[in-house]
């Protein structure tokens, strides 16, 4: 999991254009299944959220609790600072003040003295039938504007269906995109906005992300947000 053998400036312009961008085998498939094993495991997280039961959906997820696992407690700090520069990029060109610091730990603290206390990491379990409606993960007054996804599981061989899809409205017209990925692979996106050059100025533009129905087969994913919520 070497994030430095990415390049940056091409995944801040995929971004920029469309508001998401693909790392390609982030994990290898040993981690993609330990981490997959935690699911069973209670201990691991702090809650258990059946979507139907929430109109999210349908299927289940579960919040890690805090002491994270190692590996992605390494991967949250990591990518986060990576991405602090982007995010401000994006707050400048849309004239937010809001100024995000370069380390994870200097943000979570100011989620955490604004009541943010609960970590947001989690992971999701599917099963046939099963999928996510478009929505946003804004869990209190401290938005992160990227996040990230990991797939855990095989498409084709674990599961078939269950498509990343982001929309953005806010552009004419709006757009849907399908983001294809390997096990393995990461894909960060905006969380609920980003900023598009138009002919009079830049724009927000309003995104939101789901999971299309899983036909046959179990897909577990990654989610890594970076704030924490209230």
């Amino acid at each position: 999991m070497n994030l430095d053998s990415y390049d940056w400036s091409h995944i801040g312009a995929s971004l920029d254009d469309c508001g998401h961008a693909v790392l390609p085998r982030l994990m290898a498939p040993g981690q993609c299944s330990d981490l997959r094993a935690l699911y069973a495991r209670d201990d691991a997280f702090r809650s258990r959220i059946v979507m139907a039961r929430h109109g999210f959906g349908a299927g289940e997820y579960k919040y890690f609790a805090y002491p994270l696992p190692t590996l992605l407690n390494d991967l949250r700090g990591s990518l986060y600072r990576r991405l602090a520069p982007i995010a401000n990029r994006w707050n400048g060109a849309l004239k937010d003040a809001v100024d995000y610091p370069l380390e994870l730990q200097d943000f979570t603290r100011r989620c955490h003295a604004a009541g943010q206390t609960r970590p947001t990491p989690l992971m999701l379990k599917y099963g046939p039938g099963d999928y996510n409606n478009l929505h946003r993960d804004l869990y209190g007054e401290h938005v992160f504007p990227l996040q990230a996804t990991v797939l855990l599981s095989r498409p084709g061989l674990d599961f078939t269906g269950g498509e990343f899809v982001m929309t953005e409205s806010g552009t004419p017209p709006p757009r849907v995109d399908i983001v294809p990925l390997e096990q393995g692979d990461a894909v960060i996106f905006a969380v609920h906005r980003r900023p598009c050059a138009g002919l009079r100025g830049t724009r927000r533009v309003a995104m939101r992300h789901g999971v299309s129905r899983i036909h046959e087969g179990e897909r577990y994913t990654l989610g890594v947000i970076f704030h924490d919520a209230a």
